[in-house]
């Protein structure tokens, strides 16, 4: 992949960032005559030139590679100097050119400290990586895009500080799924604007693009059984939701980097919200990004007649993202805005080299370029990763 000093930034438009993909990569990769259109904020690219330091040095950031293709690090990892390095060195030695590191994990907690005043108020810190800044530099330093994750809905400690924005039991009490997780009112503006300053504090120390997950209404546990406090009904769940996703997009429209969501896989078949609020065509607008997790495992079985789908990455990704990529399309939205999450954990089949190659391919022959990679243990497998 290559390194290199990261000394100042300037901002540059859409159209010189796809100039300068042509002069150096032809735009080859696109796979399609598709330019890429992000609908974000701008972007900053590295330059040597050398203003005047500011009172405050603003953050450096990286542009996004032309195919991202990332890894996802849990912030325990982050934490741990040894065993981070090492997945670095895998990401310099491979493909891999971007990780995906949990800013707000599914406990709910910040995985660094924050300056927030709102956050801070909310107990929000559990300085897993406190050193954050100093790693994403070393990242920089070897061309890596940092992508920070941020859990939203799902989100216990907040359910616990702030209880009143806790989705409740009917009996009365906090509802929680069957792993003992509390979530929040995805109707709650509160909850919204601390997603947004969340976004705006990993801004602040350095991630290079800000990714939203659990972005959902809850899909599990016992639903029968849920009262919200402020959704009424009144409004569909997919309104909320993209009312939600329009929200991010204002408040985060200032902010130097791009900003992405991840669905669940089954956006890409259903037209409906699969009752969690979630609509391919009502995120596209919002984010320079969109994820959806085509985990082949997580499809039930005789899933387009496949008795287990996992079996079959190829031919599940591929349709699927084939789909995902002509209803972006239909409304005017690059196709290229679609990164879907790819396997690299075993479940339902083995998920050796090949596997994971046979769901790169299934992406780049739907007409796409760029994935992540999720394994939750985060030990990937190297040999899936080169020869490309």
């Amino acid at each position: 992949m290559g390194s290199g000093n990261l000394k100042s930034m300037r901002r540059f438009s859409v159209g010189n960032f796809l100039l300068a993909l042509l002069v150096v990569g032809g735009l080859g990769w696109m796979g399609h005559a598709f330019a890429l259109k992000l609908t974000g904020p701008a972007l900053y690219i590295a330059e040597g030139s050398s203003a005047k330091a500011a009172v405050k040095k603003p953050p450096a950031h990286i542009v996004p590679p032309a195919a991202v293709k990332g890894i996802y690090m849990s912030s325990w990892v982050a934490g741990a100097k040894k065993w981070r390095s090492e997945l670095a060195a895998f990401a310099d030695e491979t493909e891999v050119n971007a990780i995906v590191i949990d800013i707000k994990d599914y406990t709910g907690r910040i995985s660094f400290l924050v300056q927030d005043g709102v956050l801070v108020g909310l107990g929000y810190s559990e300085n897993r990586i406190p050193d954050i800044k100093e790693f994403i530099e070393e990242l920089h330093a070897k061309n890596i895009y940092v992508i920070g994750r941020i859990a939203v809905f799902q989100d216990p400690h907040l359910a616990k500080v702030r209880p009143n924005l806790a989705i409740k039991r009917a009996a009365g009490g906090v509802w929680k799924v069957k792993q003992g997780l509390a979530w929040v009112d995805p109707a709650s503006s509160d909850v919204w604007d601390i997603a947004a300053r969340i976004g705006k504090e990993a801004e602040n120390v350095g991630f290079d693009e800000l990714n939203y997950d659990y972005v959902r209404f809850p899909s599990d546990g016992n639903l029968h059984d849920i009262r919200y406090p402020f959704w009424d009904g009144k409004k569909s769940k997919a309104e909320v939701i993209a009312e939600f996703f329009a929200y991010l997009s204002r408040e985060l429209e200032t902010a130097p980097v791009p900003i992405s969501a991840d669905l669940f896989g089954l956006t890409t078949w259903n037209k409906d919200d699969l009752n969690i609020g979630q609509v391919l065509e009502l995120a596209l607008p919002h984010f320079d990004y969109v994820s959806p997790m085509v985990y082949p495992s997580h499809y039930p079985a005789g899933f387009q007649g496949y008795k287990n789908p996992a079996q079959h990455p190829y031919e599940v990704i591929k349709t699927a993202m084939e789909r995902a990529r002509d209803r972006a399309v239909a409304i005017g939205e690059n196709p290229q805005k679609l990164r879907p999450w790819i396997q690299d954990f075993d479940l339902g089949a083995d998920y050796d080299a090949s596997m994971i190659k046979l769901q790169k391919q299934a992406v780049y022959d739907a007409g796409l370029v760029g994935w992540l990679s999720w394994d939750p243990a985060n030990k990937y497998t190297r040999g899936g990763y080169e020869g490309e």
